[in-house]
């Protein structure tokens, strides 16, 4: 904390008010907004596409809406949906309702209607906080919904009182990727969010009062906890409702932006973008996705000091891997956070030897232990399985090699896709590629690369195949190459395997 520069000199008038806030609300956002109101009411706490606004009204706007879901019928146990993109709208919405001791569930905003009434359904969401142009939620039967613009304006019309203390906590309920199948709720009580949060200001070089640019969604884990320690320390979260690289980028010039918190797919857009002139910026943290070789030694190249985080929505912060990492060792996930142990063992659950590739488990205290529909998270002992393979080099970092479930069994031969992803990846024409196996008479599976490649490139089949002849074994050579002009992702980054011809 004294790093991070939480610890100072602090009128004691101020630090009442803070103390004050974590009396009435607990740790949490809901004690964080009110307790930077108190600390710093003048700083600037959120800036979007809206303009900036401060602690200390962004304090009275979480009332406010607090006050308008109230009149709505939220309390304990009236959950809150929020479908919506990053904007202080979600912000205000999420912590108000946590004043209130509601459950919040995080949406994806890339839902489909049939997804998005699933996931409302099987989390009991009882009120529907959306952006009105995500036609989605118009879909959904049978439930209370409201624009987030329209509770908004509702909340601002009336008169401001705050929230009695509630006789519960809410707890914050992110939904797994939906990768591999249907989405599942992982509930984080106020502590075990509180406890990840200090993880990740351990290891990042966060400082308080900085400017924050969250390009990841606030309704993943990734972008969620970044809010989280921007409050913690005193910082400023800079928004934007999209994606598009060279808006980015002026907004990083505009607003000053010292750290930016991305997925690699959005950070290979922006280094392919015009990122010249960005003296502000001292650090790029990036997680959600496979981070490859290529993209960190291009960012680290680009960008300067580039951190890889390593985790699970079940299990939390898992290993960060700093820039002397990356630069020894590129696409790595570095070594564990404080806290948590990382085991690689075998089919049979022994330990495997360095170097090694084995079934990645954790030990950890601030792992969910049970989804929100009951079932347990992948246990073996006291370990958790987070269903990713991987290996430890000689130094002790991490390497996830893929999904467990991504491995190819090619003519007797395990092949893991990570390990021919990154060579093809750092083909200069190849701008993204996803490696997947697909049924063979003769070998069971072959390899499939999907290949997207960079403007006015001419990478050809060939090409592609001799690259990987020429640097590992013959079965990790891909037999078919398919070249797209994209490759299907979700909103958090992740490429969608079951969507790739």
């Amino acid at each position: 904390m004294s790093r991070a520069g939480m610890v100072r000199p602090t009128r004691p008038d101020r630090l009442a008010g803070a103390a004050a806030a974590l009396f009435r609300h607990g740790f949490g956002l809901a004690a964080g907004v009110a307790a930077g109101a108190a600390l710093h009411p003048d700083r600037p706490a959120v800036i979007d596409d809206d303009g900036s606004m401060t602690y200390a009204e962004l304090d009275r706007l979480v009332d406010a809406v607090a006050g308008s879901l109230a009149r709505r019928g939220v309390g304990p146990d009236f959950p809150v949906g929020i479908l919506c993109r990053n904007h202080r709208g979600f912000i205000a919405t999420m912590v108000a309702a946590g004043r209130l001791g509601a459950d919040v569930v995080y949406l994806n905003t890339g839902f489909a209607g049939p997804q998005l009434a699933d996931s409302v359904e099987g989390e009991q969401v009882a009120l529907l906080v959306y952006d009105a142009d995500l036609p989605a939620a118009e879909t959904v039967p049978d439930i209370a919904r409201v624009p987030v613009d329209v509770l908004l304006a509702d909340a601002v019309s009336q008169a401001v009182v705050r929230p009695t203390k509630p006789p519960r906590t809410g707890r914050h309920v992110i939904l797994t990727s939906g990768t591999t199948g249907r989405p599942k709720g992982a509930a984080r009580e106020t502590s075990s969010a509180a406890a990840a949060t200090v993880h990740l200001i351990e290891t990042l070089p966060f400082r308080a009062g900085q400017r924050t640019l969250v390009v990841a969604p606030l309704f993943h884990a990734w972008g969620w906890a970044h809010f989280s320690v921007g409050l913690a320390l005193g910082a400023t979260c800079v928004l934007d409702r999209g994606t598009d690289p060279h808006r980015l980028v002026e907004r990083m010039r505009a607003d000053d932006v010292d750290v930016l918190v991305t997925v690699p797919s959005i950070l290979q857009r922006l280094l392919d973008a015009d990122c010249a002139g960005l003296p502000s910026l001292r650090a790029v943290a990036v997680s959600g996705a496979p981070f490859s070789a290529a993209l960190a030694s291009r960012s680290l190249a680009t960008f300067g000091d580039t951190y890889n985080l390593y985790g699970s929505t079940e299990a939390g912060w898992i290993s960060v891997a700093g820039p002397e990492d990356l630069r020894a060792a590129p696409g790595c996930a570095g070594r564990p956070v404080p806290g948590v142990a990382v085991r690689l063992v075998d089919s049979s659950g022994r330990d495997v030897a360095v170097g090694e590739v084995g079934r990645i488990g954790v030990v950890t205290q601030v792992a969910v232990a049970a989804y929100t529909d009951g079932s347990r998270t992948r246990y073996d002992g006291d370990v958790q399985v987070t269903g990713d393979l991987g290996r430890l080099d000689s130094a002790g970092r991490l390497f996830v090699v893929g999904r467990a479930d991504d491995m190819v069994v090619s003519g007797g031969e395990n092949v893991y896709p990570g390990e021919v992803e990154d060579l093809i990846a750092a083909h200069p024409d190849v701008a993204e590629v996803a490696v997947v196996g697909v049924p063979d008479d003769d070998f069971g599976q072959r390899l499939r690369a999907v290949v997207v490649r960079r403007a006015g490139a001419s990478v050809s089949e060939d090409d592609v195949r001799n690259l990987v002849r020429r640097e590992l074994a013959r079965h990790k050579v891909p037999r078919d190459v398919v070249f797209v002009d994209a490759l299907p992702r979700n909103v958090a980054g992740k490429v969608v395997r079951r969507d790739l011809p």
